[in-house]
C-alpha cells in the first residue's frame, strides 16, 4: 500500500508546464479578443480567471489529501503485518 501511495502521488501530481486547460483558456481569450476587435460595441464581462484558479488549487489540495491518506493506509497495513497473530 505504501508503494501504491507513492504511485498514486506521482500519477496524480500535475506535471510542470502548460496544461490543456491553460491552452484552452488561452485559445478562448484569443478568440474573444478577435471577436472584440470585430465588434465596435464593448460589453463589460466579469473576469472568471479567479474561479478557474480556485478550482485548480482545490483539485491540487484534494489530490494531496488523497495521496497522504493512501500513504498513511500503506504504513498502517505495513505495521499491521508485523503484529503477531494469535493462534487457536
Amino acid at each position: 500500500m505504501l508503494l501504491v501511495g507513492f504511485a498514486v502521488h506521482f500519477w496524480v501530481t500535475p506535471k510542470m508546464g502548460v496544461s490543456e486547460n491553460e491552452i484552452a483558456a488561452a485559445n478562448v481569450a484569443r478568440m474573444e479578443a478577435s471577436v472584440r476587435s470585430i465588434k465596435s460595441v464593448k460589453k463589460t464581462k466579469s473576469d472568471m480567471s479567479h474561479i478557474t484558479k480556485a478550482l485548480s488549487q482545490a483539485q491540487q489540495q484534494r489530490a494531496k489529501y488523497i495521496t497522504i491518506f493512501a500513504m498513511i493506509l500503506g504504513v498502517l497495513f505495513l505495521a499491521y503485518s508485523f503484529l503477531k497473530k494469535e493462534e487457536n
